[in-house]
């Protein structure tokens, strides 16, 4: 059977051959020069594979070409531009820093045509690869209950990343027997490497794959040997291995090349589902939310969104119901209050085009549960779970705002 990428092939605009595209895969760059260089023949192998295209290469940071002067180089050359993040994970650099070099170039060039592709993310082959390193390292086969494998990520301040990481080491450890899979971070979030690889070795496994989720070599590489082999000279009894990271390999080329098929044929626009800026994600949901809420929305409109004019993944909403869910408001019931309401949408169907939020304080303490529904603009004070259906049924339903609660109306 092909490969998927293989598979659309045949029917991808790359076909076009009276069309000139070019390729610029983007990197993140680093002050180590063997890491560009890994990066670099990533790209030529793509380059070679594709003769029919232009296929270059730029970097957000830290190394030359930077994203603007790649993108305005082949942008000068092309009809078309395929921009596509060598990323791992969907973090600030692709919401951000991409988009917004991408926003520059259409004011440059306004007759050419740019996409933006995925990053690697939550692919098949990435995951194999991975388990590879780790099987190339310690040459598990038959039994691997008493062993323990912690992946180990970047870190992100994107929850979105994160989130995606850790579901990257669960695909990891899927059907492989191992005892434990644990994923862990080298700086930025938590759990920290050194933290999880102590909590795992309290569980007495016979030996521990330390695998560095990392495309390229570079200085945390380094800096993560150093921890292991701390970790052995305190646990000497425990066999512990610090595996390859990723590096250049066909399992790498093969998801790269798949994200480069999906952008060609536009099959895949950039995903917003999870992004911090748009619904709120565990203990930072005070990035969305009452009038934060809207500076965000604007700010990802601008940033993110420009990316392409890409079709969300999600309905568009027809209404926003931000519920307070700070302490005072808490005490009152809102808590409470989110669930019936979210109940009350799902008994009719309504939960997908009208969303409901829990915020961090809206400013009325002392009068809530406070309730504001956007785009309306309307603020209710005080209500209980016994006026959810009025709520439910009379505004969000049928557009009748709900007197007797109303605190405010934004005009």
């Amino acid at each position: 059977m092909p490969r998927r990428g293989t598979r659309h092939r045949e029917k991808s605009p790359r076909h076009n051959r009276m069309q000139r595209t070019g390729i610029l895969v983007v990197g993140h760059g680093s002050r180590e020069l063997a890491s560009n260089r890994e990066f670099e023949g990533l790209v030529e192998r793509i380059r070679t594979s594709r003769p029919e295209f232009e296929v270059q290469s730029a970097y957000v940071e830290l190394a030359a070409p930077s994203l603007a002067d790649g993108l305005n180089a082949i942008a000068s050359r092309n009809e078309r531009v395929v921009v596509v993040p060598c990323f791992l994970f969907t973090a600030g650099h692709v919401k951000n820093d991409i988009p917004l070099a991408v926003a520059e170039a259409r004011r440059k060039f306004p007759t050419v045509r740019f996409t933006a592709g995925r990053v690697l993310g939550v692919h098949p082959a990435m995951a194999e690869l991975a388990f590879l390193r780790a099987f190339e390292a310690a040459g598990v086969k038959d039994d691997g209950s008493r062993t323990a494998v912690v992946v180990v990520g970047r870190g992100s301040s994107d929850p979105d990343a994160n989130g995606d990481f850790c579901k990257l080491a669960r695909l990891l450890g899927e059907g492989r027997d191992f005892g434990w899979v644990t994923p862990a971070f080298i700086g930025i979030t938590r759990p920290l490497f050194g933290e999880a690889i102590e909590l795992v070795a309290r569980a007495r496994p016979e030996q521990i794959l330390v695998v560095p989720y990392f495309l390229f070599a570079g200085r945390l590489i380094a800096q993560l040997g150093a921890q292991v082999q701390e970790f052995r000279e305190r646990y000497p009894w425990i066999k512990t291995t610090l595996a390859p990271h990723l590096g250049v390999h066909p399992k790498l080329f093969e998801a790269l090349d798949d994200r480069i098929d999906e952008a060609l044929s536009e099959r895949a626009p950039l995903p917003c589902d999870n992004c911090q800026y748009r619904v709120p994600v565990g203990g930072v949901a005070e990035n969305v939310g009452g009038f934060r809420s809207l500076l965000w929305s604007a700010r990802h409109m601008e940033t993110h969104a420009q990316a392409m004019p890409h079709v969300h993944a999600h309905q568009a909403m027809r209404r926003h119901v931000l519920v307070c869910g700070n302490v005072d408001c808490a005490s009152r019931g809102s808590i409470a209050l989110i669930a019936e309401l979210r109940r009350a949408l799902r008994r009719i169907g309504r939960e997908r085009d009208i969303r409901i939020t829990r915020t961090s304080c809206m400013g009325r303490c002392g009068e809530g549960p406070t309730v504001a529904v956007y785009p309306d603009g309307i603020w209710y004070r005080g209500v209980t779970r016994s006026d959810v259906n009025e709520l439910v049924e009379g505004h969000l339903i049928g557009d009748r705002l709900v007197a007797r609660l109303i605190d405010a109306i934004m005009q």
